[in-house]
């Protein structure tokens, strides 16, 4: 339950029924997806030369159109089609249809369908589904963390040289100006592992991982993991501390860990 102000008015909104919507609505777009997976699908290219799939825009327009009908007064913020005509609306959905579209066209099973609900500029619901794994993480704020319908909680491992670092593309934090950071978090963690995407979010929230990291994200890409994660026991946010999905760079770990892995990101 939270409170919102809707025409001036208090007025205190119950959030499951956003989450069972958001998760309904991302498992159906990631079965649509799978139709498409291992399929030898050919990708387009962008203007800042990322691939695209016939997936990627079917799933969009599957997920925008569901939202539309459920909740016309919305706002809409997807990857591929952008942002709808309802841009000052107190609620807004961000849409990433496949999250690791290069994972998808390889056909590595880590892509997921990414869906999350801001409310007056809070991220409130969230879900992220694995089409091809067959797993499914969903939270909204009092309503816990569920993974595949169980409890997800963060890991316990009480240092960062005990922990598992997981990331996307490596070349990436050079190319950033994260390389200092980058390097100093690597000799810090017990261990290093890649080309996670949005996996790297559902490993830390369900204590598989302890520490998750992007030097360059988009809102899309960010929007279900602050409920996820706060829900989950850890943090989700930018690289300074603040929980947030504008930042362009993401960062999630446990609260037992964060302030080493802050200390570690700022550096002597």
């Amino acid at each position: 339950m939270i409170t919102t102000h809707i025409g001036g008015h208090r007025v205190h909104e119950s959030l499951r029924h956003y989450l069972d919507f958001a998760t309904e609505t991302a498992w159906h777009a990631g079965r649509l997806t799978l139709g498409h997976f291992q399929t030898g699908v050919r990708p387009e290219h962008k203007a800042d030369d990322s691939p695209v799939t016939i997936a990627d825009r079917e799933a969009e327009q599957f997920i925008r159109a569901r939202i539309e009908q459920a909740f016309p007064a919305h706002a809409i913020m997807g990857e591929e089609f952008g942002e709808n005509e309802q841009q000052n609306a107190s609620h807004r959905w961000y849409v990433d249809p496949i999250d690791g579209t290069r994972a998808f066209v390889r056909g590595v099973p880590l892509y997921a369908v990414l869906l999350g609900l801001e409310i007056e500029g809070r991220c409130e619901v969230g879900v992220a589904y694995f089409p091809a794994l067959e797993e499914l993480i969903a939270a909204a704020s009092g309503e816990g963390c569920w993974w595949n319908g169980r409890p997800a909680h963060v890991s316990t491992v009480p240092a960062l040289g005990q922990g598992i670092l997981t990331h996307g593309n490596a070349a990436a934090f050079e190319r950033h100006g994260r390389g200092d950071a980058w390097r100093r978090l690597q000799h810090a963690a017990g261990f290093c592992a890649g080309w996670a995407d949005a996996y790297a979010y559902l490993l830390v929230a369900t204590g598989r991982a302890e520490v998750g990291l992007d030097p360059v994200m988009s809102a899309w890409d960010c929007a279900p993991f602050p409920p996820i994660l706060r829900e989950a026991g850890g943090y989700f946010g930018d690289w300074d501390g603040n929980e947030t999905i504008h930042a362009k760079e993401a960062l999630a770990t446990t609260r037992a860990l964060m302030d080493e892995v802050l200390s570690v990101i700022r550096g002597p």
